[in-house]
């Protein structure tokens, strides 16, 4: 496994190796020991998986707070994503800043998103599937979001109008949500 570094300390690109012939390919998407010699300790306990059928359709961006905020660890297994993460940690050098990553099926690399990050992705393509393993499990009463289009953000998303869900419409902008993350460590 060949592992990228990114602008973020913890956040980790991370290309599997992938063994192909005229059959098509094999590969590890996830190897614990593998994981753990690498210096990447984190029990994931649960899968989630979503399909997108439009390009276009934006998810995110999400988060959970303290103490059920969720490591992410996100492939693409159809079609292509720009995966999107911004710090969030008060006081960190890079609080408010963003970077994104096209994750597609095809170039098979994953996006590990640590704790103090706030998620989301675009689909670049028809019938887009997100495949993610996170080690805390989904709990309403922690879960947040921050606007996809913050102006303070700046994020350059592919997109003008994006599909959101209901949800993802009313999200504040990041001065305005909750936030318990401190660089470091919890508030």
């Amino acid at each position: 496994m060949n592992i990228l570094s990114t602008k973020f300390d913890e956040a980790l690109l991370l290309e599997p190796k992938v063994f192909g012939d005229h059959r098509g390919f094999f590969m590890e998407s996830y190897n614990e020991q593998l994981f753990h010699e690498k210096g990447i300790d984190i029990n994931f306990i649960q899968d989630n998986h979503s399909l997108s059928q439009s390009p276009g359709t934006l998810r995110g961006l999400h988060y959970q707070l303290n103490p059920k905020a969720q490591t992410k660890l996100v492939r693409v297994t159809s079609g292509a994503i720009y995966d999107v993460i911004v710090d969030i940690r008060k006081g960190s050098p890079t609080y408010g800043q963003w970077q994104g990553f096209i994750l597609t099926a095809a170039n098979k690399r994953q996006l590990l998103v640590p704790k103090g990050f706030a998620h989301g992705f675009c689909t670049l393509m028809e019938g887009s599937e997100v495949q993610y393993k996170v080690d805390e499990l989904y709990s309403p009463e922690q879960d947040r979001g921050i606007a996809w289009d913050d102006p303070s953000l700046g994020i350059d998303w592919p997109v003008n109008e994006a599909i959101l869900s209901d949800k993802d419409k009313n999200h504040p902008t990041l001065d305005e949500t909750d936030n318990n993350f401190k660089y470091g460590g919890m508030l």
